[in-house]
């Protein structure tokens, strides 16, 4: 049995060696980041330019972390979350991570790339001093997040404003 632990330990450490787990990029533009968002919901046209403006914003503040797993194979972006952070005043001046925009390309799904990336928010979100994770998703997904060790709670609304 150990040693079956072990095989199935290396086979998921060369797996990482050629998909891994790093922060988002400038460069990633270029590597399908939009494309793989798409999968997900509407991103629309965004220039490179607005892309990187988007980024640095982004990329300077201590409350986000957008992670990425690029299949080195073929230089393309395959799976990504957010994490945003908002600080509150309960929980004497507390933070809560909100994880977003989580989406494992089509052709990769079951290979618990999404489970990676909802490790690493999570471990994040820790680090980042917050109390707690939460996230919103459809229904049909919630047997996976309960996998990744989170637990449905009350119910999400949504108005849009456009």
């Amino acid at each position: 049995p150990g040693h079956t632990a072990h095989v199935h330990l290396q086979m998921q450490e060369m797996a990482d060696d050629s998909l891994p787990l790093r922060n988002l990029e400038a460069h990633d533009y270029h590597k399908g980041y939009l494309t793989l968002l798409s999968q997900l919901t509407t991103v629309g046209e965004i220039t490179e330019q607005r892309f990187l403006d988007r980024f640095n914003e982004i990329n300077n503040s201590s409350d986000y972390k957008i992670v990425v797993i690029e299949d080195l194979g073929c230089g393309r972006i395959i799976a990504t979350a957010t994490l945003a952070v908002e600080r509150k005043f309960v929980h004497e001046c507390g933070k809560v991570g909100h994880i977003e925009d989580v989406v494992v390309d089509s052709t990769y799904r079951g290979k618990r790339l999404g489970q990676r990336l909802i490790t690493a928010l999570v471990d994040a979100a820790k680090q980042m001093g917050c109390y707690k994770v939460i996230l919103d998703c459809a229904e049909h997904n919630t047997a996976f997040y309960e996998k990744c060790g989170l637990s449905r709670k009350e119910v999400q609304m949504v108005k849009y404003l456009s």
